[in-house]
């Protein structure tokens, strides 16, 4: 709720997520990418409703002994999943790090309380996490407010790939980074993926999904409009959504054109297709609202795929 106004933040997100696979989430600011992150966690506003289920620990063989992310408790979301069995490395990483103590004090606390380890140990630990998040050893006795916005980020990044966990969720991981550095960070998030653990990133950087991402989801206005391969997506055929080309289309690399208009507020929805009034491939069929068929949400894909 804002106000007296319900903004349906995110509707109707379906995908799986298998171990050893990346899937970026991408699309515009304020389309729903950090909401869907934030409901997965438990970190919702307290006046946030959700609905549905997000089943952590599902694999082929049903979902026994799977966590409802949705469904569990505080209780659960803080002793057995943040850290455990979700990392996070945040999108604003100075709200998440500890303004008081440094950033070795607060690697190496997370390195003893998610893997038991002894005080001693903890300290060569916390150093190699460091190094995999490429955070210099000579910042470690620094505190937080001593630190670029690059290298909080890559503080919060060590904090998130210490527990191992089975799945990594990355809010905007490249934030203040330069390119050499967002490709070393996202190579180290796709290490530590491997063939064991999954990962979920969220970013604006288009490039960075290219260079690791197995495939891609692309959210406008709330909803899940296209998920693809990313071979496919980036290469060919292309992108099947109107928006979702668009948002290629715009890349300097690319034709470095713009998608025209704004997107819609989250709180005055259409009731059709959201992307309609910035498409030119708009007809009266986008006045109803087109499902996710076939890995597309478009009632003209094909025409968008052949343009």
């Amino acid at each position: 709720m804002r106000g007296d106004t319900r903004i349906r933040a995110v509707s109707d997100a379906h995908f799986d997520l298998a171990a050893g696979e990346c899937l970026a989430l991408v699309g515009e600011s304020g389309c729903g990418k950090s909401v869907l992150a934030s409901a997965l966690l438990g970190l919702l506003p307290g006046n946030a409703e959700t609905a549905g289920s997000a089943l952590l620990g599902a694999g082929q063989g049903g979902s026994d002994g799977a966590i409802d992310l949705l469904a569990a408790g505080e209780r659960t979301l803080a002793g057995a999943v943040r850290g455990r069995r979700i990392g996070l490395v945040p999108q604003s990483p100075a709200a998440h790090l500890t303004p008081v103590r440094t950033v070795r004090s607060q690697l190496e606390e997370t390195v003893r309380e998610l893997t038991g380890v002894r005080k001693a140990q903890a300290r060569s630990a916390a150093e190699g996490a460091a190094e995999r998040a490429a955070f210099p050893a000579d910042h470690l006795d620094r505190y937080p407010h001593e630190l670029s916005g690059g290298l909080a980020q890559r503080a919060a990044t060590a904090l998130a790939l210490i527990g191992d966990a089975p799945l990594l969720l990355a809010d905007e991981p490249t934030t203040g980074l330069d390119r050499d550095l967002v490709d070393r960070t996202v190579d180290e998030l796709k290490r530590h993926t491997g063939d064991s653990r999954a990962l979920l990133m969220i970013t604006h950087d288009l490039a960075a999904a290219e260079r690791i991402a197995d495939r891609i989801a692309v959210m406008y206005a709330g909803r899940i409009v296209e998920l693809a391969d990313a071979a496919a997506f980036f290469g060919s055929p292309g992108p099947r959504h109107p928006y979702a080309r668009g948002l290629l289309n715009a890349l300097p690399e690319r034709e470095f054109t713009p998608i025209p208009g704004m997107p819609p507020e989250l709180g005055a929805l259409p009731e059709g297709c959201a992307f309609a009034p910035r498409c030119t491939l708009r007809t009266e069929a986008c006045e109803a609202l087109p499902a996710l068929d076939e890995g597309v949400a478009c009632h003209h894909a094909l025409e968008a795929q052949r343009a």
